[in-house]
């Protein structure tokens, strides 16, 4: 099972602190700001801070806005999303506002940290991942355990460091604002840390009152583009919907998945589904999205095999339908080998269109398996 989608979230000086060293909390957003910020938490299934947070700002960690909490009522979600924090020592004010306030409230920590948060008396459910903060392990719980599969974390510095080094994060969503703080002993946004190569993907960037959002993905280097940490667990599931195909001696069997920028699926399918012998799987993942939908134009196709450039069976191949789409990136498993068509280079014809493909060669035999009874001798 994937790992939730973690974004991270904050507001940052433009020399990178997130506040200075005085009494009161420095505030660097503005009305319209805290509006987005609070749509996006709508958005979440659960919100983590640090322990750091709790201490230093004693948030409450809500959804504001009652027309946002009744649309997750109405979608079946909690009226609230999860509230997690991570303390190593549970060394926590028990009545510190984070346990107080919305719906439940999750503590993530060490077997002496639950151990004294429970003797403090914390109002939370306790869970101890052992004799050390294991991020991978607290994610996974998150998602197996909690079912989270949007994870907003809004701090502190050293979550998001921790986070992002460890090659955790799918997002980031950065409010710079037009405020130097200059003291040397002040919070920083990121400390310190081994972080993994490769150049910040920029998604958006807009003014919002006098701050600016910049929304990246962190990116790896990979075969013909850049990876993202959530780009192999998609990947994994096209390849996964691949087995479901109805066997063919004529076509493969391929399994695609469309996914917004923020971690969203918005459909899947694959070859033959329906019925259809002639369906590709792209053609019928995108046919379950509204070609209106603004989100394509951010959003990633996953698809086990490279989008066809060439087929007789529709007046256009799945790499023309993606481009069509607005789609303009894509990552694959497998380059179409030439078994029906001689020479296709469906990658080629999405860079021609402006295309950014990725093939990660690592799950090639995973896409190519369903197919094994076409490409291998008998």
């Amino acid at each position: 099972m994937p790992l939730p989608y973690v974004l991270l979230s904050a507001a940052v000086s433009l020399d990178g602190f997130l506040d200075d060293t005085s009494p009161d909390r420095l505030v660097l957003s503005g009305p319209d700001d805290f509006d987005r910020v609070d749509e996006v938490r709508a958005w979440s299934d659960a919100i983590l801070v640090g322990a750091g947070t709790i201490r230093a700002d004693n948030p409450r960690l809500l959804v504001g806005s009652a027309r946002r909490r009744a649309a997750r009522v109405a979608e079946g979600r909690p009226e609230f999303p999860l509230k997690v924090t991570v303390s190593a020592t549970g060394e926590l004010d028990p009545a510190a506002a984070f346990w107080r306030t919305g719906g439940e409230r999750l503590l993530l920590t060490t077997d002496r940290g639950a151990a004294r948060a429970r003797a403090l008396g914390v109002a939370a459910d306790v869970v101890a991942l052992g004799a050390e903060v294991d991020w991978p392990a607290a994610l996974r719980h998150l998602r197996e355990a909690r079912g989270v599969r949007r994870l907003m974390v809004e701090g502190g510095g050293v979550v998001h460091t921790r986070l992002l080094s460890e090659g955790l994060v799918d997002e980031l969503h950065l409010v710079f604002a037009p405020v130097l703080v200059g003291d040397p002993d002040a919070p920083r946004l990121f400390g310190p840390a081994a972080y993994q190569r490769g150049r910040l993907r920029l998604l958006e960037s807009r003014t919002i009152g006098d701050v600016v959002l910049a929304r990246y993905v962190p990116t790896a280097p990979g075969a013909g583009g850049e990876v993202a940490p959530a780009d192999r667990h998609w990947l994994a599931l096209a390849c996964d919907l691949a087995t479901r195909c109805p066997p063919s001696r004529t076509a493969f069997s391929v399994g695609a998945v469309v996914v917004a920028a923020d971690g969203t699926e918005l459909a899947r399918g694959h070859s033959r589904e329906g019925g259809d012998p002639a369906a590709h799987a792209e053609e019928a993942a995108l046919a379950k999205v509204d070609r209106a939908d603004a989100r394509l134009a951010t959003a990633t196709v996953y698809s086990s095999l490279e989008p066809c450039a060439r087929r007789s069976s529709r007046p256009l191949p799945c790499a023309r339908l993606l481009l069509e789409a607005g789609v303009r990136r894509v990552v694959t498993a497998w380059r179409e080998p030439d078994t029906f068509v001689s020479g296709a280079d469906g990658g080629g014809v999405l860079a021609s269109g402006g295309a950014d493909v990725v093939v990660l060669e690592e799950y090639a035999r995973r896409a190519e398996a369903p197919n094994a009874h076409l490409t291998r001798p008998s």
